[in-house]
C-alpha cells in the first residue's frame, strides 16, 4: 500500500474501476455478439445456458476485475490534487 492515498480513496477508486470495467466488458460482449451473428448466419443464443453463457459472463467479470485493479493502481500514484491537498 502506498501512503499517498487513504483507504476510502482507494476503495472508491476500486469501486469505480469495477463498475467501469464491468460496463466495458458488457459492451465488448455485445459488440462481439453483434459482429458474430451475421458471420454465423444466425444470432447468438445464450438463453439456454451452456458454455457460451459461461464465456460471456467470464469476459464481463475479467473486465470488471481489470478495471478494479487499474483503479487501485491509479489511486496509488502521486499526482496533482485539485482539492488543494498534499
Amino acid at each position: 500500500m502506498t501512503p499517498h492515498t487513504s483507504a476510502p480513496g482507494r476503495a472508491l477508486a476500486a469501486a469505480t474501476g469495477l463498475l467501469v470495467g464491468g460496463a466495458a466488458g458488457f459492451l465488448l460482449t455485445e459488440a462481439v455478439a453483434v459482429l458474430a451473428g451475421p458471420a454465423l448466419g444466425e444470432p447468438l443464443d445464450v438463453g439456454g445456458g451452456g458454455p457460451l453463457r459461461a464465456v460471456l459472463v467470464a469476459a464481463v467479470l475479467l473486465c470488471a476485475l481489470a478495471g478494479a485493479v487499474t483503479g487501485l493502481r491509479r489511486a496509488g500514484r502521486p499526482g496533482p490534487h485539485p482539492e488543494g491537498g498534499r
